[in-house]
């Protein structure tokens, strides 16, 4: 698996939020190229790359029951937040605490109080970057965990268990995860997202989630006589970003089951200005609040301006998918389950954040999130250990066993 691992690490397969293509970006492709041989190859025969970048493939049933049909998903693509060329993977070997220095950028520093959950791989192998990309372990590593135990269960026919579809998606990174997959292709009952955290973790809750774009139209006039009239759009959008709660309600003050307003770009000239923001909360009503928030800052702000207008439009991204996966209790206990056998304490949590699972439970493939082992994500400090990886591995072939038992 760690093989695998840094293969398909050193591939790009960065998406892009201003594509309008599916997927985003045709490099994707690359990696869903290379995952759609080796799954034919380990003995998969339907395995394909559709063209939106999906990667399909099925592992027959190999008993008599009737048994749900699961699906096991990781997305292929790496975040947009941080450069994903010419990833140079490091291992270091039987960890003995401390900080990690990255060796080509020594300012890169995984420091051992800043992240607590090191404290956990003393003896094992941690695998991060040079310091100069991030690694890819979100989603890669959960990628390389469903492909090995893919090839782990083809390989082991005495382990019973229903059809297993697998399901590698482009574009997560991008809240576009999920926009042309084929549910009725897939054909599964229930599914899991592998793209978690620390190992034992498991996610049935996420935020819920908006989008707000912030339109201002300002007056323009020639700056040389603009007293008395001109009112700059650039100004009022940065006025509106001045006013955002300094204490709260920012992705830096909060934590836990608290939501947050995020600006997440400005654009524009003087006549024109654009804002765009995510908006945050587990609750619909924390969403609504937040969005009112946003629309009083930015009525109280065009006050000092007006001859100039606004326009505000929110549009739903996903919804936490615990109000679906509550419907369904088999699919977090047989997850837990799974985590036992393979020797850890599992532990339920809530994702700040969203992951394909979150799209899909509301597309009617209920799919809590289990861990992969990825910590740091997003960022050139991000690690995993080989150690974590086996054990997510290993939960996925249980997770087929049980399901299979419990038919």
């Amino acid at each position: 698996m760690t093989e695998r691992f840094l293969r398909y690490v050193v591939i790009d397969t960065q998406s892009d939020p201003v594509s309008p293509t599916s997927p985003s970006t045709e490099k994707q492709k690359n990696l869903g190229r290379v995952l759609a041989d080796e799954l034919r190859a380990i003995g998969i025969h339907d395995a394909h790359l559709d063209e939106y970048g999906y990667v399909y493939a099925t592992i027959p049933a190999n008993t008599d029951k009737r048994v749900p049909v699961i699906c096991f998903c990781s997305h292929m693509d790496t975040s947009p937040d941080v450069t994903g060329q010419d990833v140079k993977p490091q291992i270091v070997r039987n960890y003995r605490g401390g900080d990690i220095v990255l060796p080509a950028d020594p300012t890169q520093i995984i420091r051992a109080a800043e992240h607590p959950a090191l404290r956990d791989q003393i003896g094992n192998d941690i695998i991060t970057t040079d310091g100069t990309t991030l690694l890819g372990a979100d989603n890669k590593a959960g990628v390389a965990e469903i492909m090995d135990a893919a090839h782990f269960l083809v390989h082991h026919p005495e382990i019973r268990h229903g059809a297993i579809k697998i399901l590698f998606t482009p574009d997560e990174e991008i809240g576009r995860g999920v926009d042309k997959a084929d549910l009725k292709k897939l054909g599964a009952d229930f599914a899991y997202t592998v793209d978690g955290e620390s190992a034992g973790s498991i996610e049935d809750e996420t935020f819920s989630a908006d989008g707000a774009v912030i339109t201002i139209e300002g007056v323009s006039t020639h700056p040389g006589y603009a007293k008395g009239k001109m009112e700059h759009a650039i100004k009022i959008a940065a006025a509106i970003v001045d006013r955002l709660p300094k204490d709260t309600c920012s992705p830096e003050t909060t934590e836990g089951k608290q939501g947050f307003l995020h600006p997440i770009g400005i654009s524009g000239a003087l006549e024109k200005a654009t804002l765009g923001f995510i908006v945050r909360d587990f609750t619909e009503q924390g969403l609504k609040e937040k969005e009112a928030l946003l629309e009083s800052i930015v009525k109280q702000v065009m006050k000092d301006f007006p001859r100039s207008s606004y326009r505000l439009e929110i549009k739903p991204q996903y919804r936490n998918m615990k109000e679906v996966i509550d419907r369904h209790p088999q699919v977090i206990d047989n997850a837990m389950e799974a985590i036992r056998r393979a020797g850890l304490n599992p532990v339920k949590s809530s994702i700040r954040g969203g992951t394909d699972g979150s799209r899909l439970s509301f597309m009617g493939l209920p799919c809590p999130n289990i861990f992969a082992g990825e910590h740091a994500f997003h960022s050139r400090l991000e690690w995993v250990s080989v150690q974590d990886m086996e054990k997510a591995m290993q939960t996925i072939v249980h997770l087929a066993m049980i399901w299979e038992e419990r038919a």
